[in-house]
């Protein structure tokens, strides 16, 4: 299995997403981990109407997740992920998967104290030591929203 890339996605598949990012990254699935959007029916098959033609999707919980990436059901596909919480990436990297890199897009405007890290992405104070653990597997950390921006690196706001 090859994660080719995650991302940190509030709004997870939107039309930046399908239109921009899954064409540039060139996955077999493109997988949403939210436990929200995958257990509720109504949200999941609104969020399917994006989905990207000729790239497989799934939205799963983070459980399912775990359990089925821990059951290699995903090796020999290129996947990319998006989600909204860096914690999962942080357990999928402490259960053995590799995460060659991580990219920030959109947050929301955090109600808590955050470090405002571009014009369209925060990282809230309680999220710091979670990036921090996930760099220190070796992934790659960058901020970028669109394909086309330059990329900057997590490190520019938080030490590394």
């Amino acid at each position: 299995m090859s994660i080719i890339l995650s991302r940190i996605d509030s709004r997870l598949l939107h039309g930046i997403v399908a239109t921009q990012w899954a064409p540039s990254v060139g996955p077999d699935r493109l997988m949403i981990i939210d436990d929200e959007f995958a257990n509720d029916p109504d949200k999941k098959e609104g969020m399917k109407l994006g989905k990207p033609a000729g790239i497989a999707l799934s939205i799963i919980s983070k459980d399912t997740a775990y359990t089925n990436f821990g059951n290699h059901k995903y090796d020999g596909q290129k996947v990319f992920l998006v989600v909204r919480n860096p914690q999962i990436i942080l357990d999928l990297l402490k259960q053995g998967e590799k995460i060659d890199k991580l990219t920030i897009g959109g947050t929301l405007i955090p109600e808590t104290e955050a470090i405002k890290v571009s014009k369209r992405a925060y990282v809230k104070k309680e999220e710091v030591e979670i990036y921090q653990s996930i760099a220190k597997f070796g992934t790659e950390i960058t901020i970028q929203f669109v394909p086309s921006d330059s990329e900057e690196k997590l490190s520019k706001y938080i030490k590394m």
